[in-house]
């Protein structure tokens, strides 16, 4: 697999804190404590996609999607646009 490279900027103090779980924990580089937290979220988010994905079959006969559905979806969407603006 092709590798390039990622530069990153750390306080201090999250850079010794690494460099204490590359000791205790047997990792070689950074590099190789990074990619394992990497796998992990990838991991965590197919389990919770594949969670989705059982309770969407567990819930029952679909029912279809109509053109009124998909307004009121924008409706709300642009809704939560407009709050989030007025917030900011």
């Amino acid at each position: 697999m092709a590798t390039s490279t990622l530069n990153i900027s750390l306080p201090e103090s999250m850079r010794r804190f690494v460099e204490e779980k590359i000791d205790s924990e047997g990792y070689g580089t950074i590099s190789e404590y990074v990619r394992e937290l990497i796998r992990e979220d990838q991991r965590r988010e197919k389990r919770e996609f594949d969670s989705l994905i059982r309770e969407a079959y567990a819930s029952g006969e679909p029912t279809p999607f109509t053109k009124s559905d998909i307004e009121a979806a924008r409706k709300l969407v642009k809704e939560r646009i407009r709050e989030r603006g007025s917030r900011g």
